[in-house]
């Protein structure tokens, strides 16, 4: 979701609110949205050299917020140094004179409900010249740090998503704000502290060995990633986990968002089970709620199977390894219904409207379950960087704009004002083209 992250959600593409908890504006969008990209939006400058991307963006009121590991920013014919943290307008591009200055990167961001206070998470140690560790809260005005709210967690953060009045966190952390709650956590947005309504017990990570026998690369437990439902009322949690309260998860599970605490739901799929890649063992980072929260759409990375069917680069593919996939969103264990292979590219980001799946990552095709790396059979179809699929019959619609692949894209949101697809992506390799309009390195927003 993206170097080693490709997708981080937290107030992920809002522009409306559900009750006090910051919701996905998804339903009112009807795509596809249009394959010409809007040339106004902020952009890293074509001569940095250094590789810089934007990880997550995110909507509070008529502002966009952009997030990730950078320095300068474009707006127009202006030059601006911002460190890891930047706003504009979301329907002029821009840019405010918001500047929290975060000396390291910034994987996630949430709100308040006025949008007055932005949650920042990630690795760094100095926000707005304050003393901090990972996580800070820092006012929308000035981008001064909120002392009242304690800010030190004890490993990267990778998540952080507002519900009612409790912060939710995730991310490599065993210890926040003072509490010894591990890997998740909820806080209070006024103080930091912890306030109990998570417990959730997070543990394990994947062991395996491939078929030669490599045994899978290190991947030490963590949260990663949380994509919450239009209602408000479930979250989906992405990570590095085998055990989750009590009960077997692997890569993704459920949370019900009750009025006093979050607890595991019964969503589940065994196919979340199995394995990818010894050098990929975490896959399933990024996922979306169809506008109804009747469907769960997932995006993975993941080569091929580690072993078994689809684990030879000739093979017809299988497993959920480089794919999207659909499962229904009820309290049960599930069968995809659909799968959509990429011929082993990673996918990063996904998102949804009415009409679209749209997916995102450094990707050259869709419908590609003949092989990897090469298109063998029909089916086939050239989607460089972006593109979408049916939500009934995951097959791969017209809609190709195209869009430098570079690491891949990081993050997709759908908002409804403006109406449209943003995509975060990178400058890897010069990469600055998307709907065939160069210049647009970072950002991309295709109107609907």
């Amino acid at each position: 979701m993206r170097s080693i992250k490709r997708v981080l959600s937290a107030c992920v593409g809002v522009a409306v609110l559900v009750g006090a908890m910051a919701a996905p504006a998804l339903a009112t969008v009807g795509g596809p949205v249009s394959t010409v990209p809007a040339t106004w939006t902020p952009h890293f400058p074509t001569s940095t050299t250094a590789v810089e991307q934007v990880r997550q963006l995110a909507q509070c009121g008529a502002t966009m917020y952009a997030v990730g590991t950078f320095t300068t920013i474009e707006s127009g014919t202006s030059s601006l140094t911002r460190n890891n943290a930047f706003s504009f307008n979301a329907s002029t591009g821009a840019v405010s004179t918001w500047d929290p200055n975060v000396n390291g990167t910034v994987n996630t961001i949430t709100f308040s409900a006025d949008c007055t206070t932005a949650y920042l998470g990630g690795a760094f140690t100095s926000v707005h010249g304050t003393v901090v560790k990972n996580l800070a809260a820092v006012s929308t005005a000035t981008g001064a740090v909120n002392l009242a709210f304690a800010h030190v967690a004890g490993g990267q953060v990778e998540a952080l998503r507002l519900s009612g009045t409790h912060l939710l966190v995730g991310g490599f952390f065993t210890s926040i704000n003072g509490s010894a709650r591990g890997y998740m956590a909820s806080l209070s947005p006024v103080t930091g502290k912890d306030d109990g309504y998570v417990n959730l017990n997070i543990s394990g990570s994947y062991s395996y060995v491939d078929f030669n026998g490599k045994p899978v690369a290190p991947n030490a437990t963590r949260t990663y990633n949380f994509e919450v439902s239009p209602d408000g009322k479930r979250l989906l949690v992405m990570g590095v986990f085998t055990s989750v309260a009590g009960q077997p998860r692997q890569q993704i599970f459920m949370l019900d968002l009750g009025a006093t605490s979050a607890t595991l739901d019964a969503w589940n799929s065994p196919e979340f089970s199995t394995n990818c890649s010894s050098s990929k063992p975490f896959y399933l980072q990024a996922a979306a709620w169809s506008p109804t929260g009747s469907t769960v759409y997932v995006g993975t990375t993941g080569g091929k199977p580690a072993n078994g069917l689809g684990s030879r680069t000739t093979d017809v593919r299988a497993g959920l390894c480089d794919a999207a996939a659909a499962y229904p969103s009820t309290s049960s264990s599930h069968a995809h219904t659909w799968i959509n292979y990429t011929g082993c590219d990673s996918l990063f980001s996904i998102a949804a409207d009415t009409n679209d799946v749209y997916l995102g990552g450094h990707e050259r095709w869709a419908g590609n379950a003949g092989s990897c790396n090469t298109t063998i059979g029909s089916g086939a179809v050239s989607r460089p960087g972006v593109g979408s699929l049916s939500p009934t019959s995951g097959v791969a619609t017209a809609w190709n704009p195209t869009r430098a692949r570079g690491l891949g894209a990081d993050d997709m949101i759908v908002t409804t004002n403006p109406a449209g697809l943003w995509i975060a992506s990178d400058n890897y390799l010069t990469a600055n083209q998307c709907g065939g309009v160069t210049g647009l390195a970072g950002i991309c927003f295709l109107p609907a």
